[in-house]
């Protein structure tokens, strides 16, 4: 198609399956401080005035999952059961127990932690390499955070969402088509001056950052007042999130959530690898677009498959593509994790806004040596 719509959405940190995701990374994080072998799976679920943490955990590390979750409640706003939870008041029941053994002897000798397969994304269409609606989400959400935290819209609320429509063509994006923005706020201002501000000091901003001139339609609290949110207006899950966290659904999501799992798991380290495979072939100019695929089976090393896609922008064969990726990364778990430093401590600042785009990630930083080895394809 030479002409189409393409729409994109993404949630706040204050949004109830965010808060899950956000609490199940921070107490990865802790275990991993501790003891960087951790074996970690921590999901949560979080309610009106509860919080249910469980999962299976095989460590040498002492954490207090209760406390670092209070901690990344308060943090996020919710410290009055007016915005939906109070984290000083709630109920916290506690069920991570020992891992399997058996999954966790497949492991052991670097084999991964389960079967499943695994998507990683890279376009050339913004300087992150992502796609344009799934960015301009993230970023109006992130300043809906900023502007909330910092005071400058008091009346701000944690929980909101955000939807962007990008219109394209030729496959590239040309201007913005739709905006929506919902977002809680407080009772005592009207939805003429949430639309005006949401408007000009949130959306406006970022937009114009990437598309200038855009007029897009603005669609601010389109149900009318929403003062009703967070984990009292909708119950959060750990891992329900998976589009918002990866590209927008610009291309295939494999099996598996990222949130409360450790590196064993490929469900996480294999989609942050297939990433950094597509950047450096995008980054490399071989590319304009680039889609990976991995696969693995439970305690094997070796990937059972790999799978490129240049959609038709590619200045070299996908075999040929193929055979090169394989030899310039190693996509065993075990070296996933090395190269990416995937066993320290990093997650937590994944579990909101997405896991990929963010220049500080590993899997977002470019190896020079390898871009050059690209270019000799």
């Amino acid at each position: 198609m030479s002409h189409y719509l393409f729409t994109s959405e993404s949630v706040s940190e204050g949004h109830p399956d965010k808060v899950a995701d956000q609490i199940s990374d921070a107490i990865l994080d802790a275990y991993l401080k501790q003891d960087p072998n951790s074996k970690v799976a921590c999901e949560c679920l979080i309610t009106t005035g509860q919080l249910i943490i469980a999962g299976e955990i095989t460590s040498t590390a002492s954490v207090d999952a209760v406390s670092i979750a209070k901690e990344v409640i308060r943090n996020i706003g919710y410290t009055n059961s007016e915005y939906g939870f109070d984290c000083n008041t709630a109920a916290y029941i506690n069920l991570l127990h020992q891992q399997s053994p058996e999954i966790n002897h497949s492991v052991i000798d670097g084999g991964a932690g389960d079967q499943g397969l695994m998507f990683g994304y890279a376009t050339n269409e913004t300087k992150e390499l992502m796609p344009l609606p799934i960015i301009l989400a993230h970023k109006i959400m992130e300043r809906q955070s900023e502007l909330r935290k910092n005071g400058t819209l008091e009346w701000l609320l944690p929980d909101a969402k955000s939807q962007v429509t990008v219109r394209y063509e030729n496959e590239v994006p040309v201007a913005i088509d739709t905006v929506v923005v919902s977002t809680q706020h407080k009772a005592n201002v009207t939805q003429e001056t949430i639309r005006r501000e949401v408007i000009n000091q949130i959306i406006l901003p970022v937009i114009n950052e990437y598309i200038k001139d855009s007029k897009p339609e603005f669609l601010i609290n389109p149900s009318g007042s929403f003062t009703i949110g967070g984990p009292h207006g909708d119950t959060g899950l750990t891992g329900r999130k998976i589009i918002v966290d990866t590209y927008g659904g610009s291309c295939p999501h494999g099996g598996g959530a990222f949130s409360g799992k450790d590196p064993s798991k490929v469900d996480r380290s294999a989609a942050y690898a297939a990433r950094y495979v597509a950047k450096h072939v995008v980054a490399s100019g071989i590319a304009e677009r680039c889609t990976i695929q991995i696969s693995y089976a439970i305690g094997k090393e070796e990937p059972t498959s790999l799978f490129v896609d240049l959609h038709g922008t590619g200045k070299v064969e996908e075999t040929r593509m193929t055979a090169a990726i394989s030899k310039l990364f190693d996509l065993r778990p075990n070296g996933i994790t090395e190269i990416l430093g995937l066993k320290n401590p990093i997650y937590l600042q994944t579990a909101a806004y997405g896991h990929f785009g963010k220049e500080n990630l590993p899997w977002e930083k470019l190896n020079e040596d390898i871009i050059k080895e690209l270019k000799k394809i």
